[in-house]
């Protein structure tokens, strides 16, 4: 079983879209709108903004862990079945703080997708907290990839 993403984009109203993650499947319904699938166990950055006339209504980031079929799973917004959630911000401050983090990650040369899920929420929990997160450096990446080799 796959988690589906329903994302849209009509510019400047409605733009869902993924940040990061490995798509295993991608289905194009419109000129707007497509839907795109991960494999149980993938991680993934759903980003959701919308506005009407008078300005922004939501400015979303979650970050998910893709599940399988008989995982207990958090319910997102355009995500089925829905996924475990490893972050969840909302306002475009936190968003944003977000978004850079991902950023540095990036800066290392390590794929978003590839980190520790345990920094994921570190970041949440820090950011919802107003605190600035700890990078999440290489050493720390190695540390992970080493942890996971022995407990896999």
């Amino acid at each position: 079983m796959q988690t589906i993403v329903h994302l849209s984009w009509m510019e400047g109203r409605v733009e869902r879209w993924i940040r990061f993650g490995r798509i295993a499947e991608e289905t194009v319904l419109t000129s707007s709108e497509k839907r795109v699938a991960f494999a149980p166990g993938s991680v993934f950055a759903f980003v959701r903004w919308s506005s009407n006339d008078y300005g922004t209504v939501e400015s979303r980031i979650d970050i998910l862990r893709a599940v399988r079929a008989q995982d207990p799973c958090s319910t997102v917004p355009c995500v089925t079945p829905g996924g475990e959630l490893l972050l969840r911000l909302s306002g475009w401050p936190k968003v944003e703080a977000a978004l850079r983090s991902i950023d540095t990650v990036e800066s290392y040369g390590i794929a978003p997708e590839e980190v520790c899920p345990d920094h994921w929420r570190h970041v949440h929990n820090r950011l919802t907290a107003t605190l600035e997160p700890r990078a999440y450096i290489p050493a720390r990446h190695a540390a992970w990839l080493k942890r996971r080799m022995i407990s896999t």
